[in-house]
Protein backbone atom coordinates (compact mmCIF):
# COMPACT_ATOMS: atom_id res chain seq x y z
CA UNK A 1 0.00 0.00 0.00
CA UNK A 2 2.83 2.38 0.88
CA UNK A 3 4.50 1.69 -2.49
CA UNK A 4 1.26 2.59 -4.30
CA UNK A 5 1.09 6.11 -2.88
CA UNK A 6 3.83 7.59 -5.10
CA UNK A 7 2.12 6.09 -8.14
CA UNK A 8 -1.23 7.58 -7.14
CA UNK A 9 0.38 10.94 -6.54
CA UNK A 10 2.06 10.78 -9.91
CA UNK A 11 -1.22 9.96 -11.65
CA UNK A 12 -2.98 12.75 -9.80
CA UNK A 13 -0.34 15.23 -10.94
CA UNK A 14 -0.66 13.98 -14.52
CA UNK A 15 -4.45 14.34 -14.38
CA UNK A 16 -4.13 17.82 -12.92
CA UNK A 17 -1.73 18.82 -15.67
CA UNK A 18 -4.13 17.43 -18.29
CA UNK A 19 -7.06 19.36 -16.84
CA UNK A 20 -4.93 22.49 -16.68
CA UNK A 21 -3.99 22.03 -20.34
CA UNK A 22 -7.68 21.69 -21.25
CA UNK A 23 -8.57 24.88 -19.37
CA UNK A 24 -5.67 26.82 -20.87
CA UNK A 25 -6.43 25.66 -24.41
CA UNK A 26 -10.06 26.67 -24.06
CA UNK A 27 -11.19 23.30 -25.40
CA UNK A 28 -14.24 21.61 -23.96
CA UNK A 29 -14.31 17.88 -23.33
CA UNK A 30 -16.57 17.53 -26.38
CA UNK A 31 -14.09 19.36 -28.57
CA UNK A 32 -11.26 17.12 -27.39
CA UNK A 33 -13.28 13.98 -28.11
CA UNK A 34 -14.31 15.22 -31.56
CA UNK A 35 -10.82 16.31 -32.56
CA UNK A 36 -9.41 13.05 -31.33
CA UNK A 37 -11.84 11.23 -33.61
CA UNK A 38 -10.94 13.20 -36.74
CA UNK A 39 -8.39 10.62 -37.99
CA UNK A 40 -11.22 8.07 -37.94
CA UNK A 41 -13.32 10.45 -40.03
CA UNK A 42 -10.48 10.73 -42.54
CA UNK A 43 -10.39 6.96 -42.88
CA UNK A 44 -14.16 6.71 -43.10
CA UNK A 45 -14.28 9.25 -45.92
CA UNK A 46 -11.58 7.41 -47.83
CA UNK A 47 -13.44 4.11 -47.41
CA UNK A 48 -16.70 5.65 -48.61
CA UNK A 49 -15.03 7.15 -51.67
CA UNK A 50 -13.73 3.67 -52.55
CA UNK A 51 -17.17 2.03 -52.22
CA UNK A 52 -18.51 0.45 -55.41
CA UNK A 53 -21.92 -0.70 -54.14
CA UNK A 54 -24.34 2.20 -54.63
CA UNK A 55 -27.08 0.64 -52.52
CA UNK A 56 -24.70 0.17 -49.59
CA UNK A 57 -23.45 3.75 -49.93
CA UNK A 58 -26.95 5.22 -50.12
CA UNK A 59 -27.92 3.37 -46.94
CA UNK A 60 -24.77 4.25 -45.01
CA UNK A 61 -24.33 7.93 -45.83
CA UNK A 62 -27.39 9.38 -43.98
CA UNK A 63 -26.39 7.80 -40.65
CA UNK A 64 -22.83 9.02 -41.14
CA UNK A 65 -24.04 12.55 -41.84
CA UNK A 66 -26.17 12.58 -38.68
CA UNK A 67 -23.21 11.35 -36.65
CA UNK A 68 -21.04 14.12 -38.08
CA UNK A 69 -23.73 16.71 -37.34
CA UNK A 70 -23.79 15.49 -33.77
CA UNK A 71 -20.04 15.94 -33.60
CA UNK A 72 -20.44 19.46 -35.01
CA UNK A 73 -22.73 20.32 -32.10
CA UNK A 74 -19.87 19.43 -29.76
CA UNK A 75 -17.27 21.29 -31.81
CA UNK A 76 -19.05 23.91 -33.94
CA UNK A 77 -15.87 25.73 -34.94
CA UNK A 78 -14.20 22.64 -36.41
CA UNK A 79 -13.75 23.73 -40.02
CA UNK A 80 -12.56 20.35 -41.30
CA UNK A 81 -15.62 18.65 -39.83
CA UNK A 82 -17.87 21.25 -41.45
CA UNK A 83 -16.18 20.67 -44.80
CA UNK A 84 -16.76 16.92 -44.49
CA UNK A 85 -20.44 17.66 -43.82
CA UNK A 86 -20.74 20.00 -46.79
CA UNK A 87 -19.06 17.46 -49.06
CA UNK A 88 -21.25 14.68 -47.67
CA UNK A 89 -24.54 16.50 -48.12
CA UNK A 90 -23.55 17.55 -51.64
CA UNK A 91 -22.51 14.03 -52.63
CA UNK A 92 -25.56 12.36 -51.10
CA UNK A 93 -28.00 14.81 -52.67
CA UNK A 94 -26.41 14.67 -56.11
CA UNK A 95 -26.00 10.91 -56.11
CA UNK A 96 -29.23 9.68 -54.54
CA UNK A 97 -31.83 12.43 -54.11
CA UNK A 98 -32.11 15.11 -56.78
CA UNK A 99 -33.45 12.95 -59.61
CA UNK A 100 -36.23 11.51 -57.44
CA UNK A 101 -37.01 14.54 -55.27
CA UNK A 102 -35.68 17.93 -56.43
CA UNK A 103 -37.47 19.74 -53.60
CA UNK A 104 -35.78 17.60 -50.96
CA UNK A 105 -32.47 18.04 -52.78
CA UNK A 106 -32.78 21.83 -52.54
CA UNK A 107 -33.18 21.50 -48.76
CA UNK A 108 -30.14 19.22 -48.56
CA UNK A 109 -28.03 21.57 -50.68
CA UNK A 110 -29.05 24.35 -48.30
CA UNK A 111 -27.72 22.31 -45.37
CA UNK A 112 -24.57 21.70 -47.39
CA UNK A 113 -24.20 25.45 -47.84
CA UNK A 114 -24.81 26.11 -44.13
CA UNK A 115 -21.92 23.84 -43.17
CA UNK A 116 -19.61 25.27 -45.84
CA UNK A 117 -20.38 28.82 -44.65
CA UNK A 118 -19.67 27.77 -41.06
CA UNK A 119 -16.27 26.53 -42.23
CA UNK A 120 -15.62 29.87 -43.92
CA UNK A 121 -16.62 31.78 -40.78
CA UNK A 122 -14.41 29.67 -38.52
CA UNK A 123 -11.47 30.35 -40.83
CA UNK A 124 -11.90 34.11 -40.54
CA UNK A 125 -13.67 34.89 -43.83
CA UNK A 126 -15.41 38.18 -43.06
CA UNK A 127 -18.06 38.61 -45.76
CA UNK A 128 -21.46 36.91 -45.70
CA UNK A 129 -21.40 35.21 -49.09
CA UNK A 130 -25.18 35.50 -49.55
CA UNK A 131 -25.92 39.06 -48.40
CA UNK A 132 -22.66 41.06 -48.55
CA UNK A 133 -22.36 43.62 -51.31
CA UNK A 134 -20.35 42.44 -54.29
CA UNK A 135 -17.65 44.96 -53.38
CA UNK A 136 -17.42 43.51 -49.85
CA UNK A 137 -17.40 39.98 -51.23
CA UNK A 138 -14.66 40.74 -53.75
CA UNK A 139 -12.54 42.43 -51.09
CA UNK A 140 -12.81 39.41 -48.79
CA UNK A 141 -12.02 37.03 -51.63
CA UNK A 142 -8.96 39.04 -52.64
CA UNK A 143 -7.56 38.58 -49.11
CA UNK A 144 -8.31 34.86 -48.95
CA UNK A 145 -5.50 32.32 -49.07
CA UNK A 146 -5.19 28.74 -50.26
CA UNK A 147 -6.01 27.59 -46.72
CA UNK A 148 -9.73 28.27 -47.24
CA UNK A 149 -9.99 26.78 -50.74
CA UNK A 150 -12.06 23.75 -49.53
CA UNK A 151 -14.61 25.97 -47.75
CA UNK A 152 -14.88 28.29 -50.77
CA UNK A 153 -15.19 25.35 -53.16
CA UNK A 154 -18.04 23.65 -51.31
CA UNK A 155 -19.81 26.95 -50.60
CA UNK A 156 -19.81 27.74 -54.32
CA UNK A 157 -20.77 24.20 -55.33
CA UNK A 158 -23.70 23.97 -52.92
CA UNK A 159 -24.97 27.46 -53.73
CA UNK A 160 -24.85 26.79 -57.48
CA UNK A 161 -26.51 23.38 -57.24
CA UNK A 162 -29.32 24.74 -55.08
CA UNK A 163 -29.89 27.49 -57.65
CA UNK A 164 -29.81 25.00 -60.53
CA UNK A 165 -32.66 23.03 -58.95
CA UNK A 166 -34.73 26.04 -57.85
CA UNK A 167 -34.84 28.20 -60.97
CA UNK A 168 -38.12 29.84 -59.93
CA UNK A 169 -36.30 31.75 -57.19
CA UNK A 170 -36.07 35.47 -58.10
CA UNK A 171 -32.61 35.66 -56.54
CA UNK A 172 -31.36 32.62 -58.43
CA UNK A 173 -29.31 34.42 -61.08
CA UNK A 174 -27.72 36.68 -58.47
CA UNK A 175 -26.86 33.68 -56.28
CA UNK A 176 -25.30 31.88 -59.24
CA UNK A 177 -23.15 34.94 -59.97
CA UNK A 178 -21.99 34.97 -56.35
CA UNK A 179 -21.13 31.28 -56.54
CA UNK A 180 -19.08 31.94 -59.67
CA UNK A 181 -17.15 34.69 -57.83
CA UNK A 182 -16.25 32.25 -55.07
CA UNK A 183 -15.20 29.56 -57.53
CA UNK A 184 -13.18 32.02 -59.58
CA UNK A 185 -11.06 32.60 -56.48
CA UNK A 186 -10.67 28.84 -56.00
CA UNK A 187 -9.60 28.57 -59.64
CA UNK A 188 -6.92 31.21 -59.06
CA UNK A 189 -5.64 29.59 -55.85
CA UNK A 190 -5.79 25.88 -56.75
CA UNK A 191 -7.30 25.04 -60.14
CA UNK A 192 -6.94 21.29 -59.65
CA UNK A 193 -8.56 21.13 -56.21
CA UNK A 194 -10.87 18.12 -55.83
CA UNK A 195 -9.86 16.45 -59.09
CA UNK A 196 -10.19 19.57 -61.21
CA UNK A 197 -13.45 20.57 -59.51
CA UNK A 198 -13.21 24.31 -60.33
CA UNK A 199 -12.91 23.51 -64.03
CA UNK A 200 -15.92 21.17 -63.86
CA UNK A 201 -17.88 23.98 -62.20
CA UNK A 202 -17.10 26.43 -65.00
CA UNK A 203 -17.66 23.81 -67.68
CA UNK A 204 -21.24 23.59 -66.39
CA UNK A 205 -21.50 27.33 -65.69
CA UNK A 206 -20.65 28.37 -69.24
CA UNK A 207 -22.05 25.31 -71.01
CA UNK A 208 -25.48 25.05 -69.41
CA UNK A 209 -26.82 28.39 -70.71
CA UNK A 210 -27.38 29.89 -74.12
CA UNK A 211 -24.91 32.67 -75.04
CA UNK A 212 -27.66 35.32 -74.75
CA UNK A 213 -27.94 34.38 -71.05
CA UNK A 214 -24.23 34.40 -70.31
CA UNK A 215 -23.20 31.03 -71.72
CA UNK A 216 -19.93 30.56 -73.60
CA UNK A 217 -19.55 27.20 -75.31
CA UNK A 218 -15.88 27.66 -76.18
CA UNK A 219 -15.01 28.48 -72.55
CA UNK A 220 -17.07 25.54 -71.38
CA UNK A 221 -15.19 23.22 -73.72
CA UNK A 222 -11.86 24.55 -72.43
CA UNK A 223 -12.80 24.03 -68.79
CA UNK A 224 -14.06 20.51 -69.37
CA UNK A 225 -10.82 19.68 -71.20
CA UNK A 226 -8.78 20.99 -68.25
CA UNK A 227 -10.93 19.06 -65.78
CA UNK A 228 -10.38 15.91 -67.82
CA UNK A 229 -6.64 16.54 -67.85
CA UNK A 230 -6.54 16.79 -64.04
CA UNK A 231 -7.32 13.05 -63.75
CA UNK A 232 -6.17 11.95 -67.21
CA UNK A 233 -9.80 11.21 -68.04
CA UNK A 234 -10.31 8.79 -65.16
CA UNK A 235 -13.01 10.74 -63.31
CA UNK A 236 -16.10 9.84 -65.33
CA UNK A 237 -18.22 12.65 -63.93
CA UNK A 238 -16.43 15.11 -66.23
CA UNK A 239 -17.87 13.44 -69.34
CA UNK A 240 -21.29 13.08 -67.74
CA UNK A 241 -21.46 16.81 -67.01
CA UNK A 242 -20.07 17.63 -70.45
CA UNK A 243 -22.87 15.63 -72.06
CA UNK A 244 -25.63 16.76 -69.69
CA UNK A 245 -24.92 20.47 -69.94
CA UNK A 246 -22.78 21.43 -72.94
CA UNK A 247 -23.72 18.76 -75.53
CA UNK A 248 -27.39 18.99 -74.59
CA UNK A 249 -27.38 22.80 -74.74
CA UNK A 250 -25.72 22.65 -78.17
CA UNK A 251 -28.23 19.98 -79.28
CA UNK A 252 -25.27 17.79 -80.24
CA UNK A 253 -26.87 14.36 -80.00
CA UNK A 254 -23.83 12.48 -81.27
CA UNK A 255 -21.52 13.99 -78.63
CA UNK A 256 -24.17 13.45 -75.96
CA UNK A 257 -24.60 9.78 -76.86
CA UNK A 258 -20.92 8.96 -77.39
CA UNK A 259 -19.69 10.52 -74.15
CA UNK A 260 -22.34 8.84 -72.04
CA UNK A 261 -21.87 5.48 -73.73
CA UNK A 262 -18.13 5.70 -73.05
CA UNK A 263 -18.88 6.33 -69.38
CA UNK A 264 -21.22 3.35 -69.09
CA UNK A 265 -18.66 1.06 -70.73
CA UNK A 266 -15.66 2.30 -68.70
CA UNK A 267 -13.80 -0.08 -66.39
CA UNK A 268 -14.98 -0.11 -62.77
CA UNK A 269 -11.41 0.17 -61.42
CA UNK A 270 -10.50 3.22 -63.45
CA UNK A 271 -9.90 5.46 -60.39
CA UNK A 272 -10.11 3.36 -57.20
CA UNK A 273 -9.86 6.30 -54.79
CA UNK A 274 -13.00 7.78 -56.42
CA UNK A 275 -14.80 4.53 -57.20
CA UNK A 276 -18.09 5.72 -55.69
CA UNK A 277 -18.11 8.90 -57.79
CA UNK A 278 -17.47 6.84 -60.91
CA UNK A 279 -20.31 4.45 -60.08
CA UNK A 280 -22.60 7.45 -59.56
CA UNK A 281 -21.43 8.81 -62.93
CA UNK A 282 -22.33 5.52 -64.60
CA UNK A 283 -25.76 5.52 -62.98
CA UNK A 284 -26.40 9.09 -64.10
CA UNK A 285 -25.13 8.33 -67.61
CA UNK A 286 -27.68 5.51 -67.93
CA UNK A 287 -30.44 7.84 -66.76
CA UNK A 288 -29.43 10.55 -69.24
CA UNK A 289 -29.27 8.05 -72.08
CA UNK A 290 -32.83 6.99 -71.23
CA UNK A 291 -33.85 10.62 -71.91
CA UNK A 292 -31.98 10.93 -75.22
CA UNK A 293 -34.93 10.38 -77.56
CA UNK A 294 -37.09 12.75 -75.53
CA UNK A 295 -34.53 15.58 -75.51
CA UNK A 296 -33.27 15.31 -79.08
Amino acid sequence: MIHALPKLASRARALALLMLAIVISGCSTSQIVVRGAMPLMDGGLEAMNRETDLELASSAIPATLKMLEGMAVGDPGNSQLRIYLAQGFYGYSYSFVEQESPTRAVALYTRCLDHARAALNSQGFKADIEVATLEELDAALAKSSKRIVPALFWSASCMAKRTDLDRTSPSGIAQLARAARLMQRVLALDENYYYGGPHMFFGVYYGGRAPMFGGDYALSEQHFAQAREATTGKLLLVDVLHAEYLARQQMDRIAFHNRLTTVVEAADDLLPEMALANQVAKQRARYLLSKEAEWF
